[in-house]
């Protein structure tokens, strides 16, 4: 049976559908900001953004961006109702302090335990860029990770252990990918949902790691 791996928009959308109502999320830096898109009509979540705004909304409609409003990965934004914009420490304090529920990260590998890494490859036309991802990964009360099950080359960016310096270890709580939704558990990688068409023993195979798969996994919901 064939399966259409996720577009990076299906990503974001199906992340979103998670965040729980109410919650204080911060963005990192490409797919992540792409949530901010899809907030269920039901739901309040207030997003933060570590160049200094807390309210962010969706991006603008083209020919309405403001180039004075942009997020910490220099894309315009808009703001939600109750919005607040300070510098950039004070959202460091936030983060800091452990006041965000939440943080969005990309990653370019992602250890069995949890461990984060997605800041420096090692390759000289890359820069190793930190940015903001060590204080996230520290200070968020949880940490999701959206990004591609394997890179273009078709090898895992899941393992058992990341080969990349790490951002930090046992800090990534849950996985979303192109192919799947991945829980870190104290027993392993825990298979959660897979895209249609998709069987876990193809999953195995394009994945670094052990998985399990759980008695009440089930299809990405279109």
């Amino acid at each position: 049976m064939t399966y259409k791996p996720l577009a990076r928009e299906a990503i974001a959308r199906r992340v979103a559908l998670d965040v729980p109502d109410g919650a204080f999320v911060n963005l990192g830096i490409g797919l992540p900001t792409q949530v901010a898109n899809y907030v269920p009509a039901d739901r309040e979540v207030i997003y933060h953004s570590e160049n200094g705004i807390l309210g962010m909304g969706p991006a603008p409609a083209k020919g309405q961006e403001d180039p004075d409003l942009i997020n910490a990965g220099k894309q315009p934004v808009t703001l939600m109702p109750g919005a607040s914009i300070f510098h950039h420490t004070d959202a460091f304090a936030m983060i800091r302090g452990g006041h965000i529920d939440l943080a969005l990260l990309g990653a370019m590998q992602v250890g069995a335990t949890g461990d984060l890494a997605n800041w420096a490859t090692g390759d000289e036309k890359f820069p190793p860029a930190v940015g903001g991802a060590m204080d996230l990964a520290a200070g968020a009360a949880g940490v999701w990770v959206l990004m591609e099950h394997t890179t273009k080359e078709g090898e895992p960016k899941i393992l058992e252990r990341c080969t990349y310096p790490l951002t930090a270890e046992r800090v990534v709580d849950r996985i979303y990918t192109n192919l799947a939704v991945i829980d870190v558990t104290d027993e392993g990688l825990l298979v959660r949902e897979m895209v249609p068409g998709l069987d876990f023993e193809e999953l195995q195979k394009k994945t670094g790691a052990r998985l399990r798969l759980a008695n009440d996994w089930r299809q990405i919901p279109a």
